[in-house]
């Protein structure tokens, strides 16, 4: 028997209208079903479906059933709030319609709605009473989740509806440290506001067990963003203080991860509460303050690229002859190349080896030549006003030879770079801020206002401030942009609501990007000025609101800011505006860099040259070190645009990506490089393509190739220089000396072990990977030479014949003459063309094989899964989660390099990615999760005798090998003889000697 289909509800709903209860019920319990399929005709009955609901006449299941049904029509027809409200009064009937088979999506939808409208009543400041049957929705949802083990979403939920009962109750239940550590970074990489955030912060830091060396407490890391976070040194005293004197490498760990991190004022601030501390204390007290002042981890980074320094010169030599250096913009691609190449390596080997190349830079070429010298020497701050002293202004004043001026105040920039962030209350500002006010030319001003904004930043010096504010009041265009720029950074997240006043009082770009950094992550606090600003008809205050934005929800991916972004970019009349609110989406989503491809794929196709070129920057700033495929390949055909400052954009991203990638880890490392080879020697490209590709080549062997670009520290928060670095680095469009800032954004990778007395001891670890995985590139082999072949001459064909006569007659008289000794011709040729070959195809004669590569593939060696690696080497942010030390080993971390570990594998030898894993595609703070850097080991057997890395002074001039690959004489090599290293980096030790200073033979 054939049952047929239903083809309509009328009948089950005429029933509705029977007197008769019983035959109603039977109706609304025969209708549910049938709500999939002909919703649309019992919708046309929804008043009556909802009187039964109300009817006192029928029984509370079938009213049940009544509201169940009503919910469902509600549900199909779109109105959600309808039905959620008459999902709530069905009790037991939508009860047991979530235990229903295919009842799923509309069970789901319900019950998103009522989260979402618990969540808004709960962060609602009102007195509206939240309905019990809500809560009871609710609450069963959080049972569910903690009876499933589904911790992560329970907190999700509550920390949307500031439920901290809930997190606290799961983790009494669970005691899981690691879901402490989700709860605060979902509440610091999500858009929450700054009190609540705050509220949880607190909430939270109670929880947190005490850290110790015998756990390798996982979480210090965590621990130290929190406190990070809330900027409150009265909070931090008493953590390190609990750790002296039984755990004092853990509270050094602590501190030096503190610093990572934090802004130089809670820095000071931690350093003037701790206690001078007792007899056996104190001199762990002194330590710490030596780790907090910051210094320390800076001269220990700088000694690590001045070791390790592995710039290619060659690449660099390329570039300088085929650019010509009479051309300014090509002159200043140059420098920025080689100041990148070798930031932070104090090796200034180029501009010795180029003195000639050096004397046509003119004006501001000069400028920046000289600044150059702050980004090779940056955190040299013992001996930077020694190596700059030739070109600082003199004590008597400015000098008057022509064109010193450029060089006086690129060297004053160069000392704000080499002390970047460092020299708040420090001498050097003091001594920046007397040249400012002593100096009568504004180019002389424009330096010392950048270097006093960027060695003093975050510092809110009040002194400083006023000194720029009389500056910008000169009404000198030169210097007043600088000055706005140096309040900013001066007063750098203050939101200081006296000082955005006075900045808007003048329309010049320096103070629009002034106005920014004052509300530097200040998220809300900032929309009253981010609203004003973008309602402006100025494009250039329009253009200040835009960076506001990015710069007050930076790191937070804030939806809010990036729709608002977005809208911006596709609607304002301005084209530099639109080109900012693109560039901007990598301020806000820098955490998430897997999600900026998406979201700029279609503004990269855009029909707006300007829009293209911001979409460039976007996904170089947002995807910086990561080697993101999916950047790559968007960026690639944006390097044979149309338009030359799209091309420019595209070639400076894709240096930003691939930093300290190689070969086997990105695909299109060589073929990226090989195309800035080619654009840098075309003298038909424009030169704007070709400067990007200069700048290209600088980025992606930064730091002597051993520091990669981030705008978030290790410990995985915010990372305030970088930040900085990279909005004033955007600004390169309108000022190229700017683009020196990208080097505040530079973070060396390195793993730098230290004992209990600060000292680097000689160790090893192991890389549970294959070493070209993570190796240094190759260095650049010389271009060869082109040869032509000889064109052949054209014969003409009655020639041809009378030759070939001659030749016969010529041969035919041969054959009378010849003897019985000469041998046949035919033979000669036989046996040139079949040498006897041995099995292995080469000549048994000893002579050179004929065959071609092809004919024989030589065979590949197998590549080991692992490698050992020394103590102060390079160690990629990739390849820390590969990172192990070996049990028996003497020095062992106080907590874990990464939280992100790769267990080592025994691939076979034909498995080319043994011991390989594929990187995660989901949080990108997981890249920093542990973070490698400086870190405190136990020794294991402390009477043993240690060795330890001796710290020389740096060589002047690095020793040049084949091909002009510049290796200091300072690097520790594994093949070097040993040697007895008992020299410390201590401050007790003797000063090393500055390099030698030389000047710049600019007017010669």
């Amino acid at each position: 028997m054939v049952i047929r289909s239903q083809s309509s509800a009328a009948g089950v709903l005429a029933l509705l209208q029977e007197p008769d209860t019983v035959f109603k019920q039977h109706a609304l319990k025969a209708l549910i079903p049938l709500v999939p399929q002909f919703w649309a005709e019992i919708s046309e009955h929804i008043a009556l479906i909802e009187s039964l609901y109300e009817s006192d006449e029928l029984p509370v299941p079938a009213r049940h059933n009544a509201a169940l049904l009503a919910s469902k029509v509600y549900y199909f027809l779109g109105e959600y709030d309808e039905a959620l409200s008459f999902a709530l009064g069905a009790g037991s009937a939508f009860q047991a319609e979530a235990r229903a088979h295919g009842a799923g999506e509309y069970v789901e939808t319900v019950i998103s709605n009522a989260i979402d409208r618990y969540v808004t009543l709960r962060t609602e400041e009102s007195s509206i009473k939240i309905d019990p049957r809500l809560q009871a929705i609710i609450e069963s949802i959080f049972d569910r989740c903690i009876e499933e083990g589904e911790y992560r979403q329970a907190i999700g939920i509550a920390l949307e509806s500031h439920r901290l009962d809930v997190v606290n109750r799961i983790y009494d239940l669970t005691h899981d440290v690691f879901l402490l550590s989700y709860t605060m970074e979902a509440v610091l990489d999500t858009g929450f506001s700054l009190s609540y955030r705050d509220q949880v912060l607190n909430f939270l830091l109670p929880l947190f067990p005490p850290p110790t060396s015998l756990s390798k407490s996982p979480h210090i890391h965590a621990l130290a963003r929190l406190l990070v976070t809330l900027n409150r040194p009265s909070l931090v005293v008493p953590l390190l203080t609990s750790l002296v004197p039984k755990e004092r490498l853990l509270a050094y760990q602590f501190a030096f991860d503190l610093v990572e991190g934090g802004a130089r004022e809670f820095l000071q601030g931690v350093r003037a509460d701790l206690p001078e501390g007792k007899e056996e204390t104190q001199d762990i007290y002194d330590k710490l303050r030596k780790i907090l002042d910051g210094q320390e981890s800076v001269k220990l980074y700088l000694e690590f690229l001045k070791r390790n320094n592995k710039v290619d010169m060659l690449i660099l030599k390329n570039t300088k002859d085929v650019l010509e250096a009479r051309t300014s913009i090509y002159h200043t691609a140059v420098t920025l190349q080689n100041a990148f190449m070798h930031a932070g390596t104090t090796s200034d080997v180029f501009l010795r080896e180029n003195l000639e190349w050096l004397s046509l830079a003119s004006n501001w070429a000069k400028f920046s030549t000289t600044a150059a010298l702050g980004v090779i020497h940056k955190g040299y701050f013992e001996e930077g006003m020694n190596i700059l002293g030739p070109y600082l202004p003199q004590a008597g004043g400015e000098s008057q030879i022509q064109g010193a001026a450029y060089s006086e105040g690129g060297a004053l920039y160069a000392l704000g770079l080499i002390n970047a962030g460092c020299g708040s209350g420090q001498p050097v500002e003091n001594y920046l801020r007397e040249t400012m006010k002593t100096a009568q030319g504004e180019v002389v001003q424009h330096g010392a206002a950048l270097g006093i904004g960027i060695s003093g930043m975050g510092g809110r010096s009040s002194d400083a401030y006023d000194d720029l504010k009389e500056t910008l009041f000169t009404d000198s265009a030169v210097a007043g942009e600088a000055a706005g720029y140096a309040m900013g950074l001066v007063m750098l997240g203050s939101a200081d609501q006296t000082s955005a006043e006075e900045i808007t009082e003048k329309i010049i770009r320096g103070l629009a990007m002034g106005l920014a950094f004052i509300f530097y992550g200040r998220q809300e606090e900032a929309d009253s000025t981010i609203t004003s600003l973008l309602a402006e008809k100025d494009p250039i205050l329009r253009y200040g609101g835009v960076y506001t934005l990015a710069l007050a929800y930076a790191g937070t991916s804030n939806n809010d800011a990036v729709r608002q972004l977005l809208h911006i970019a596709v609607s304002d009349t301005s084209d530099d505006v639109r080109r900012a609110a693109v560039t901007s989406l990598a301020f806000l989503l820098f955490k998430n860099p897997g999600q900026v491809p998406r979201i700029v794929q279609l503004l990269s196709e855009s029909y707006n040259p300007h829009v293209r070129c911001g979409a460039t920057l976007a996904l170089g700033i947002a995807c910086a070190g990561t080697g993101l495929q999916d950047a790559v390949e968007i960026l690639e055909p944006m390097t044979k645009d149309g338009v030359d400052f799209v091309r420019q954009g595209a070639f400076i991203a894709l240096g930003m990506i691939l930093v300290q990638q190689s070969e086997a880890s990105s695909p299109s490392m060589s073929s990226t490089r090989a195309l800035y080879t080619k654009v840098v020697s075309d003298k038909h490209e424009d030169p704007m393509a070709r400067f990007g590709a200069a700048i290209g080549q600088g980025l992606i062997d930064a730091g002597g190739r051993n520091v990669t670009i981030s705008l978030q520290s290790r410990a995985g928060s915010k990372n305030t220089n970088a930040i900085v670095g990279m909005a004033m680095f955007c600004q390169f469009w309108y000022w190229y000396p700017l683009a020196h800032c990208a080097c505040l954004a530079f973070e060396p990778t390195a793993i730098i072990g230290l004992n209990e007395d600060l000292k680097v001891p000689k160790f090893e670890f192991v890389s549970n990977a294959r070493p070209s995985l993570f190796a240094y590139p190759p260095p650049a082999t010389p271009p060869k030479r082109e040869t032509f072949a000889k064109a052949a001459t054209a014969v003409l064909s009655t020639t041809a014949k009378v030759k070939a006569r001659e030749k016969k007659k010529a041969a035919a008289d041969a054959d009378a003459m010849d003897t019985d000794e000469k041998p046949e011709p035919k033979k000669d040729g036989d046996v040139e063309m079949k040498g006897e070959e041995g099995p292995a195809g080469k000549p048994t004669d000893g002579s050179p094989s004929t065959n071609t590569p092809e004919d024989v593939k030589p065979k590949r060696k197998s590549e080991p899964s692992s490698e050992n690696v020394a103590n102060f080497s390079r160690v990629t942010p990739t390849q820390l989660a590969y990172i192990s030390f070996p049990v028996e080993g003497r020095y062992q971390p106080v907590r874990p390099v990464s939280l992100n570990t790769v267990p080592p594998k025994t691939g076979g030898k034909g498995n080319p990615n043994s011991g390989v894993r594929k990187a995660p595609s989901g949080i990108a703070s997981e890249r920093y999760a542990g973070g490698g850097g400086i870190l405190l080991m136990v020794d294991e057997r402390p009477d043993t005798e240690a060795e330890f890395i001796s710290f020389e002074p740096p060589a002047v001039e690095p020793a040049p090998t084949e091909n002009g690959h510049a290796q200091p004489q300072a690097i520790v090599h594994r093949a070097r003889p040993s040697r007895d290293y008992h020299i410390a980096l201590d401050e007790s030790s003797p000063d090393v000697d500055p390099p030698e200073s030389f000047e710049y033979p600019f007017d010669s």
